[in-house]
């Protein structure tokens, strides 16, 4: 059975597992590239903030001062505290030099703290990490004493080493960090989804490998999410595909019992036929009047055997259409359930019906019409068989045929117990629709089988409720001749 299906494919080397790992590592290197630009610009910008606040206490120093004059050795003293080359305060509209190294350096670039934004102090960061060594930049903050601002002009180079200190500490700790989260949050993942996933995929490759094996249909847990909802689906899906195997397997090897049956049947009958052709040369009234009924109930019953055998090879003949009378096939089909006037089994406990429009005619295969009616009244009988009315009145079994446009409905109803719900679910399903105990469902599936082929319908209408009986109607349209 295996060998019918197509051949699972099995998951590659780069598995889900795989991809997570990856995605996970891709997603930290992410986090910290988010979080080491936004610290290490707060570094640059805390260092020079320290910077400035030695150089405002420089100030105030110098201001200090005596006509604020002080000697070059303590202006050197003082710039070498603060880590500064120049020291410059603007009061008012004067700009005064507090202290200044023997040769002012060249400025590369300017900071204005009071001002810095987070992008460009992110830049600024960035910049000083990339600049070459020896540059000096000039750093503006608040100034003292009700000042405008002062500025210091400071080396970069003790700037960019503290800096790349600073991120050596921050990628190792930022690494090891990431690390312990990104295996947690992997390990974790790992347990929630992919094991689950692995073991989804296993059940089914094991499943394709022999689904007509049930021990190989999914086991599933008490998990609420996605994923036990996906392994109760699929564990109910590979169910109905395993209960579908083996139905399949019973109908094949029923279909191959039928086929040996009708093969002797065949043979049977034949021989039957050869008596009743002998028969029919009787001068016997009684003789001559069943003869011809009898012959020709023997040729459907050759012919049905002789169908039963191709239908185990291809599916059942095409319909072969003309315009014929329903009238004489109702007749027949009444005589073979066992309701004819002469019938003594059934026709004094069930009353048979008919209310067909006068002349009514239909475009189907007679052989094929005669199936669906014997069908469906012969359900009809044996529902009727063991049913009592509470009433006391007599079962009845109808037929009515009329004419709507371009279609004719046929209806088969009786007064009987009527069709469970439960049974409607699967009406027209071998081996489903049975409502009776030994029953195998086969007629009506037969019937709506024969029905489709003529583009028709068959259908239960629904009744009032339970006890009310059952009736079907046969809708078959005009062949459409332009």
């Amino acid at each position: 059975m295996s060998n019918s299906l197509a051949t699972p494919n099995k998951p590659g080397r780069f598995g889900l597992s795989a991809r997570l790992l990856v995605l996970t590592v891709l997603f930290v290197l992410l986090a910290e590239v988010l979080i080491y630009l936004p610290s290490v610009a707060t570094y640059r910008r805390n260092w020079l903030s320290n910077r400035l606040s030695s150089a405002v206490t420089a100030a105030l120093v110098l201001e200090a001062a005596p006509d604020g004059m002080v000697s070059d050795n303590l202006a050197m003293q003082i710039l070498d505290s603060v880590g500064a080359k120049m020291v410059a305060l603007k009061m008012s509209d004067t700009k005064r030099l507090l202290a200044s190294s023997e040769m002012p350096p060249t400025v590369a670039l300017s900071t204005d703290l009071r001002t810095l934004s987070e992008m460009e102090a992110i830049h600024d960061a960035v910049v000083t990490l990339l600049a070459p060594k020896g540059r000096f930049i000039r750093v503006v903050g608040d100034a003292p004493m009700q000042g405008q601002f002062i500025e210091i002009v400071v080396d970069e180079t003790p700037l960019q080493q503290g800096m790349y200190a600073f991120s050596t500490r921050l990628v190792f700790s930022s690494l090891i960090i990431s690390a312990i989260t990104a295996c947690l949050v992997y390990l974790t993942l790992s347990w929630v989804i992919v094991r689950p996933m692995r073991r989804l995929t296993g059940a089914m490759i094991r499943f394709g490998e022999n689904p007509e094996d049930d021990s190989r249909v999914v086991p599933t847990s008490r998990r609420s999410d996605e994923i036990g909802v996906a392994e109760r689906e699929l564990a109910a899906m590979q169910r109905q595909l395993h209960g579908m195997l083996q139905q399949r397997s019973r109908l094949a090897a029923l279909g191959l019992a039928v086929s040996k049956i009708s093969h002797d049947l065949r043979n049977l009958l034949a021989g039957a036929q050869l008596f009743s052709d002998r028969l029919a040369e009787t001068n016997d009234p009684v003789v001559q009047r069943f003869a011809p009924r009898l012959i020709q109930t023997l040729d459907r019953a050759i012919a049905f055997c002789q169908s039963t055998l191709s239908y185990g090879r291809v599916a059942e003949q095409p319909p072969s259409r003309r315009i014929i009378a329903v009238a004489p096939i109702v007749n027949d089909t009444r005589e073979l359930v066992g309701l004819g006037a002469e019938s003594g089994d059934h026709a004094n406990r069930i009353a048979w019906r008919e209310a067909l429009e006068p002349g009514l005619q239909i475009d189907a295969d007679p052989d094929q019409l005669s199936r669906i009616l014997i069908n469906l009244c012969r359900n009809a009988v044996q529902a009727l068989e063991n049913h009592s009315q509470p009433d006391g009145a007599a079962n009845c079994l109808s037929v009515s045929g009329r004419r709507d446009r371009k279609q004719v409905v046929i209806e088969i109803a009786d007064n009987g117990p009527g069709v469970p719900e439960k049974a409607q679910q699967r009406l027209f399903e071998a081996f489903s629709g049975s409502t009776r105990p030994g029953g195998s469902g086969l007629g009506l599936a037969i019937a709506a089988e024969l029905v489709r082929a003529h583009g028709g319908t068959l259908v239960l209408i629904d009744t009032e409720g339970a006890g009310t009986g059952a009736t079907f109607r046969i809708s078959i349209p005009d062949r459409n001749t332009a």
